[in-house]
């Protein structure tokens, strides 16, 4: 199953990328799951995703937390908390 994974701010920074579609393993039931293994891809990665504290996350364009169940989306944007001004 491929995801688009999408990463804004600074994570997007951190990784060196603003996208990438992957095919996840089976078996990641929540999106911290799939953090997890996004974290072990590369040193960016790895650096981007360490502190779940400063993550948000959406699926499929909802806004989630990071126990949320994985599902199959189509698409998961991880990026900072969003503040407004």
């Amino acid at each position: 199953m491929a995801i688009d994974l999408l990463y804004f701010s600074w994570v997007r920074e951190a990784i060196g990328t603003g996208s990438e579609t992957l095919d996840p393993p089976e078996g990641l039931a929540r999106v911290a799951d799939l953090i997890d293994w996004l974290a072990t891809r590369s040193e960016g990665h790895a650096r981007a995703l360490a502190d779940r504290g400063r993550l948000r996350a959406a699926v499929d364009q909802i806004f989630v937390g990071l126990d949320s169940p994985l599902g199959r989306p189509r698409e998961v944007a991880i990026f900072p908390p969003v503040t407004g001004g």
